[in-house]
């Protein structure tokens, strides 16, 4: 079997607070091939964008081993971890002050290695992949509208054409057909790049159009970790309310009429 894209085993996350500590994760196991698209979904407070910036190296568990690409994630960050993972925001987190294409080449800038014409080259090719023109390139983030913000954050998270991407929210904010147009992008992404990717979403619509697997956190752990038809059939309160409830039927009927979604329920 191959070596996983990331391999987390008995991780646990604890928090200060006024009682003392709280613990977040309790060995906690998870583990993601490459070409997979995992989806981390759970209720608020069980630490799913926590666990994506462990695996980024921007948080140290309190005990455990995250290891990505083979390699420990601290190992990773101290190499220079953009050039093997790439982080899509919930809200972008472009800089304000940079224009789109400074915003997209700002992580080959940094490396200091490559001529300014090669690096708006780049950029450039990286803001046609996420299907915006050349004239989105010198506009400011506050001219942007909200889907133009994720796929501008997309081109710069991909500028290192990293193997593994981590996407917090990716449709958050988003009008339906926003939406609908950033995840037909990421599923041709994935399939077209190949493309390993790690999701935190609540969209139920966004889960069954683009994971392959879903991990459901509760109870400190990964409780179920599986195909859609495996994680409906567990049985669990969080499962049963998330996905069972009226939009969760919703969204299975309409992907049940899509025959080239990366997931049939």
């Amino acid at each position: 079997m191959r070596e996983p894209m990331v391999d987390i085993r008995q991780l646990w996350t604890i928090f200060p607070s006024p009682d003392g500590e709280r613990v977040i994760h309790e060995n906690l196991d998870l583990n993601i091939q490459a070409g997979e698209v995992v989806s981390l979904v759970g209720g608020s407070g069980t630490g799913k964008t926590v666990l994506l910036r462990q695996i980024l190296g921007l948080e140290q568990a309190a005990r455990g081993e995250i290891r990505v690409l083979g390699s420990p994630v601290a190992t990773l960050a101290q190499k220079g971890a953009a050039a093997h993972i790439g982080m899509l925001f919930q809200q972008g987190a472009l800089f304000s002050a940079f224009t789109v294409l400074e915003n997209i080449a700002f992580p080959l800038r940094e490396l200091k290695v490559f001529p300014p014409s090669l690096i708006q080259e780049a950029a450039m090719i990286k803001l046609r992949m996420v299907g915006l023109d050349a004239d989105a390139a010198d506009k400011m983030p506050s001219q942007l509208s909200g889907g133009m913000v994720k796929r501008v954050a997309l081109a710069r998270a991909l500028i290192m054409d990293p193997p593994l991407l981590l996407l917090d929210e990716p449709t958050a904010g988003l009008d339906p057909e926003s939406a609908a147009g950033l995840c037909e992008l990421l599923r041709a992404m994935h399939r077209d790049m190949g493309l390993t990717v790690v999701m935190v979403t609540h969209d139920l619509d966004t889960i069954f159009e683009l994971s392959t697997r879903i991990a459901v956190l509760a109870d400190r752990q990964v409780i179920v970790n599986g195909s859609a038809q495996e994680v409906l059939a567990f049985e669990h309160p969080f499962v049963h309310d998330f996905f069972l409830g009226e939009r969760g039927r919703r969204a299975a009927a309409a992907l049940r009429q899509r025959p080239t979604v990366a997931v049939t329920l």
